[in-house]
């Protein structure tokens, strides 16, 4: 299967991107694998005629707003995002209607038709970063994540307007678990996805990204780690760490759309050239600037 796949991407100059949270055997098979701030930033580097993205589909929105002139495959279109339906363009719209004058701001999970409505996108490994550039009094909306919200405004001291959405995935991660995985692992470094409650993030020792984390743990001298997140990224840790050790805080943070895409439906893009992911040019011309003036910065 996996020369097929590679003979397939030959005859259709094709890429292959996967985020962190793919299953380990589509992790394998990827050209690259990265969080949302890699990937963008990837997707604009791209020279293949075909990019097959394995992750869910707001991902697969995003590169192909990023290539208007290129081919952007999904595996399975039915690896959506519910925290980026928690939200919709016209609720965004009542939302800044009320708060005239503020920056909107969407977290790149969110759909198309949302970021088209927003100033600026974020991941949440440049929220931090991003919105440091903003006047301190500037009046901002943030979308849809209350959770990497609050966590970047209280970082920098700011109050911000929060949409209640959430990713519930992370949702099932809780403080008492944290608590657990300690009394399991004494002396292991805890790391957590902003997408956590605050008090699973005030219970950590670290709140990163997922590319964030691979980045901490191979700079860090601890060798013993604790990851709070979907626990797909633990198959890149320990392949780039293979020295440490890294323990899940529970192996029920699986994220399921994360798990559609698999060998299978990889290499049944490829062969029939399916899904292909298109974003009407009205919506994709707004949202590419939300995330150029991300990209920008």
């Amino acid at each position: 299967m996996k020369e097929t796949i590679e003979r397939l991407k030959k005859e259709r100059n094709a890429v292959i991107l996967a985020h962190n949270y793919q299953r380990a055997e589509v992790q394998e098979l990827a050209d690259f694998t990265g969080d949302s701030l890699e990937l963008a930033r990837r997707a604009t580097q791209v020279e293949s005629d075909v990019i097959v993205f394995c992750g869910v589909y707001f991902m697969a929105e995003t590169a192909a707003i990023l290539n208007p002139g290129k081919i952007v495959l999904i595996p399975d279109p039915d690896a959506g995002c519910p925290m980026a339906d928690m939200i919709d363009a016209a609720q965004l719209r009542a939302l800044k209607a009320k708060h005239p004058g503020a920056k909107a701001v969407c977290y790149v999970n969110s759909t198309a038709e949302v970021k088209a409505e927003c100033d600026i996108c974020v991941t949440s490994g440049n929220a931090e970063r991003v919105l440091a550039t903003f006047p301190p009094d500037e009046k901002v909306i943030f979308v849809p994540d209350q959770h990497l919200g609050s966590h970047v405004a209280a970082k920098l001291g700011r109050r911000y307007e929060l949409w209640p959405g959430y990713c519930p995935t992370h949702a099932m991660l809780t403080a008492r678990k944290i608590e657990q995985a300690r009394l399991e692992h004494p002396g292991a470094v805890v790391m957590v996805h902003p997408e956590c409650a605050r008090d699973v993030r005030e219970a950590a020792d670290e709140r990163l990204s997922t590319g964030g984390m691979c980045a901490f743990a191979r700079t860090s001298p601890a060798r013993e780690f604790i990851v709070g997140t979907e626990i797909g990224l633990l198959h890149r840790l320990r392949k780039e760490n293979p020295g440490k050790l890294f323990h899940p805080v529970t192996e029920r943070l699986v994220c399921p759309n994360m798990k559609k895409t698999t060998k299978e439906s990889l290499l049944e893009a490829l062969r029939e050239m399916k899904t292909r992911v298109v974003v009407p040019e009205e919506t994709a011309v707004r949202a590419k600037r939300a995330i150029d003036a991300m990209l920008a910065l």
